[in-house]
C-alpha cells in the first residue's frame, strides 16, 4: 500500500523456473515487483543484505553499521532510494561478500553452495 493514498504500489512475488538449459531446473526467487519502476533494485539489496549479515535487522528496524536505514522494509527502501552513495555503497559490500566464494541461500531450503577458485 501507498503512504500517501493507500492504493497498492507492487507485489512481492515468488517464481520458480521449472525448465532451464543454461542452469539448474527449479530454483526459485522472491522479489518485489513496483508497479511505477519495475524489479526493486533496492528492496533486492535489502533481502540479500539481511541474509548475508550486511544489513542488521532487529524487530522492525533495519540498520547498516551504525546507520539506521528505518522501520520496516518500506523505510529502509525509501531511505536507500533516497541516499544513492549508501545503497552503492552497500552494493559494493555484498558483492565483495559473494566474491569470497559464497552464494546467497535459495529461499526453499536449498544448500549453500561454495564456489571453486579453482
Amino acid at each position: 500500500k501507498g503512504p500517501d493514498n493507500g492504493f497498492d504500489v507492487g507485489s512481492r512475488v515468488k517464481v520458480k523456473i521449472v525448465k532451464n538449459k543454461c542452469a539448474p531446473p527449479f530454483q526459485s526467487a522472491e522479489f518485489d515487483i513496483l508497479f511505477n519502476e519495475g524489479i526493486s533494485h533496492i528492496g533486492s539489496l535489502i533481502d540479500i543484505g539481511v541474509e548475508k549479515g550486511i544489513i542488521d535487522k532487529k524487530g522492525t528496524w533495519f540498520s547498516y553499521q551504525n546507520t539506521r536505514l528505518g522501520q520496516g522494509r518500506e523505510a529502509a527502501r525509501e531511505e536507500l532510494k533516497a541516499n544513492p552513495k549508501l545503497a552503492q555503497e552497500i552494493e559494493s559490500t555484498i558483492h565483495a561478500k559473494l566474491a569470497q566464494g559464497v552464494l546467497p541461500k535459495a529461499p526453499l531450503g536449498a544448500k549453500e553452495e561454495a564456489l571453486s577458485a579453482e
